[in-house]
């Protein structure tokens, strides 16, 4: 028996055996400067982080019209969200303190550490061509041995405590396409560290140099 393909049969099948390329993204974190000599000391780790469930997923996820998300397939983070959002937080809050000792909990095995920023992202909205919105709690919680050695020191007058925080953002996209999406969600989450960065100086008790 002799088969006979068709041209249109030919492609067709091709078709079917190719799919489509896939993309992979980061968050982009701002530089920290070189620092040629060290006056903050404190070792800051960030993390665990935490992100709603619907984002926790290797695909890009983004805001459609009501209550509707779009799922992208072949559009996908290239670690995983949360371990970006703590690195582009951690990398602000030691360029706003000067502070070399930060690090993202995803990113690293150290396990001594004078403060440790919990992150909880309760809502990461994204509209293509529109905002992204994050609302982010945060946690400052100083590790055991700062607390004790703070009580005992006569050099000051008050114990660490905890700080909690939280931080709204939103942060205009700038162009079309999932580059410009990620560089809005970049910033947002970079102004959520400033937020961080901001009550670590403003506190009265840290850490011992």
């Amino acid at each position: 028996m002799r088969l006979i393909f068709s041209p249109l049969l030919i492609s067709l099948l091709l078709w079917g055996c190719t799919s489509p390329k896939t993309s992979y993204y980061k968050l982009n974190a701002e530089p920290i400067p070189v620092m040629t000599s060290v006056s903050n000391k404190m070792r800051i780790m960030v993390g665990p982080v935490s992100v709603p469930a619907r984002m926790d997923r290797p695909q890009l996820v983004t805001q459609a019209a009501g209550s509707e998300v779009e799922v992208y397939e072949y559009h996908r983070w290239a670690g995983s969200l949360k371990g970006d959002v703590g690195r582009v937080i951690s990398s602000n809050i030691a360029r706003n303190l000067g502070a070399p000792n930060v690090w993202n909990f995803a990113q690293s095995t150290q396990a001594q550490y004078d403060y440790q920023v919990l992150i909880d992202v309760q809502n990461l909205e994204s509209v293509q061509d529109g905002d992204v919105v994050v609302d982010v709690l945060w946690t400052i919680k100083p590790s055991a041995p700062v607390i004790k050695n703070q009580a005992q020191s006569a050099r000051t007058k008050c114990v660490p405590q905890e700080i909690m925080g939280r931080s709204l953002v939103r942060e205009p996209v700038s162009g079309s396409g999932f580059d410009a999406l990620l560089s809005a969600q970049s910033r947002a989450f970079s102004k959520v560290g400033d937020d961080i960065a901001r009550r670590f100086s403003e506190s009265e008790c840290r850490s011992p140099t």
